[in-house]
């Protein structure tokens, strides 16, 4: 009976989003230069800002990226070639001058490592890695995985699926296996688990609450249409509302 109750109130909260209560008609990725979906350019411009998207507004992130990409001085950072043949202090200034990077040690060598791996891993296409991959999410996750040190935050198990989500919304990737992109715990996300009593009060205070929250939809939504990804933009919607539609 529990379990029924809980899948009522996600039918409800996505019949909420999809009638526009909880907003979201302009989400943070939606700043974006409009490339052709299909594009190398386009799937790096999706892939590199994701790396610094955390402890910060998603929504000034891609402002930053979208005006860095249309400033002719700083387009190139979008360029893994460009990128690599940089020198530090160079690559510092066209990153921090629309503030896509924020911390101007840190988040340079991020963006570069990223660059590094796409230039000399996919010559310099980052669609390589889907198609080396069979477009298999799960492929996909356990490579970078395995070399976790070559993607810098963007690994890591949250932004990973973000990233993967992102790419199906934005670009003309299909996965033959999207039911593994898991909802990208932020704390939004977890804050909406609560909520909806996927998990406990006591539970979204655990230290391994991302992983917890991950696995919990996954169960949940097993035997039904829906996949886990697809619940997380209107929890997120809803918890930045701060929960101010009844579900």
């Amino acid at each position: 009976m529990g379990r029924r109750i809980e899948i009522d109130k996600v039918y409800a909260l996505l019949d909420a989003y999809k009638s526009g209560r909880l907003g979201g008609e302009k989400m943070p990725e939606d700043e974006n230069p409009a490339l052709d979906k299909s594009s190398k350019e386009n799937y790096l411009y999706f892939t590199l800002p994701m790396a610094l998207n955390y402890q910060r507004n998603s929504y000034k992130l891609w402002e930053c990226a979208n005006k860095t990409y249309k400033d002719t001085e700083t387009t190139d950072v979008f360029d893994t070639k460009a990128v690599i043949n940089v020198n530090e202090q160079q690559l510092r200034e066209k990153l921090i001058k629309h503030k896509v990077a924020l911390q101007p040690n840190k988040q340079p060598v991020i963006w570069r490592t990223i660059c590094e791996t796409i230039e000399n891993d996919f010559a310099g296409d980052i669609r390589r890695l889907f198609r080396d991959n069979d477009y298999s999410v799960q492929k996909i996750k356990e490579y970078i995985a395995r070399n976790k040190k070559k993607f810098p935050y963007l690994g890591g198990n949250k932004i990973c699926n973000y990233w993967l989500y992102v790419m199906e919304q934005y670009t003309d990737v299909g996965f033959v296996d999207r039911e593994n992109i898991t909802v990208a715990p932020d704390t939004h996300v977890i804050q909406a688990s609560e909520r909806l009593e996927i998990i406990s009060s006591e539970e979204a205070r655990q230290g391994n609450v991302q992983e917890l929250v991950a696995q919990r939809w996954q169960e949940m939504l097993k035997g039904t249409e829906l996949v886990p990804i697809d619940v997380h933009t209107p929890m997120w919607l809803w918890s930045r509302g701060k929960f101010s539609v009844e579900i």
